[in-house]
């Protein structure tokens, strides 16, 4: 308990509870949906957003939540609405957001330490201010996948009979693309621009080894993800490794003991 005395560790172990709370909550949608890749797509996206910060002097988290949820919605505009295949659409925004963000990298002339923390999480430098933006989106991300979490797993089951049971399909979709985003967005500063799609997926794919129901599984998807932040962050401490690194390899820890516990 000794790195409990630190406030960065105390800050680091609040921040990062609370984004695996939230990440194995919304992963667990859209692992179910097939739609696995939209982390990652939407985290090259932020990736963006934080570049575009830095180099116009724009508070980089800002900037990332602004371009997540534009992205979000364009993506989620042409699944639905001009029915585009999702891997299609995906595929072309996570490559599209990788260019765009080279490109701007190589503006700005330099590759700093900003948006290296970004890429890989610094979840040690994670401020008070943060703090507070991270629990308000939260903490509202958190009540919509509550209040809606029969709804979002209906439409995750099956959208079309979903659809005709008279539930506002892409209206729920728009929300649950839209709390992703800024999930995704809250999240790079903690674990990486690289790593936050572990997070997202990992915890709700070793849930589901289990077959215990959806309820069930979103419960233990949850515990994989704080067990991991838990585990993650005591590593980074006690041997000076990086933190989002450490977070993903004990999220790939329990995946294998679900791999080996399943299949005996």
């Amino acid at each position: 308990m000794e790195m409990l005395h630190y406030p960065f560790m105390q800050r680091a172990f609040i921040a990062g509870l609370m984004i695996a709370l939230l990440a194995a909550t919304s992963g667990s949608f859209i692992v179910l949906r097939r739609y696995s890749l939209l982390s990652e797509t939407l985290a090259h996206v932020s990736l963006v957003g934080v570049s575009v910060g830095i180099l116009v002097g724009i508070s980089p988290l800002w900037m990332a939540v602004v371009a997540s949820l534009i992205a979000s919605w364009l993506i989620e505009y042409l699944r639905s609405v001009h029915g585009m295949y999702s891997d299609s659409v995906l595929a072309i925004f996570l490559s599209g957001s990788l260019a765009l963000a080279i490109v701007i990298v190589s503006l700005s002339g330099s590759f700093n330490a900003s948006l290296f923390s970004y890429l890989f999480g610094s979840i040690l430098s994670v401020s008070s201010e943060d703090l507070m933006i991270m629990g308000g989106f939260g903490s509202l991300a958190m009540g919509l996948l509550i209040v809606f979490f029969k709804e979002l797993y209906f439409i995750a089951f099956d959208e079309e009979v979903a659809r005709a049971s008279g539930l506002k399909v892409v209206w729920l979709n728009f929300m649950l693309v839209t709390i992703i985003a800024v999930i995704i967005a809250l999240s790079i500063r903690v674990v990486g621009t690289l790593l936050i799609g572990a997070l997202m997926v990992i915890p709700p794919v070793s849930a589901i080894r289990f077959e215990v129901g959806f309820f069930y599984t979103t419960l233990l998807s949850i515990a994989i993800a704080l067990l991991s932040v838990v585990m993650g962050l005591s590593c980074s401490f006690f041997f000076s490794l990086p933190s989002g690194a450490t977070i993903v390899l004990a999220l790939l820890l329990f995946f294998v003991l679900a791999l080996v516990m399943n299949r005996r």
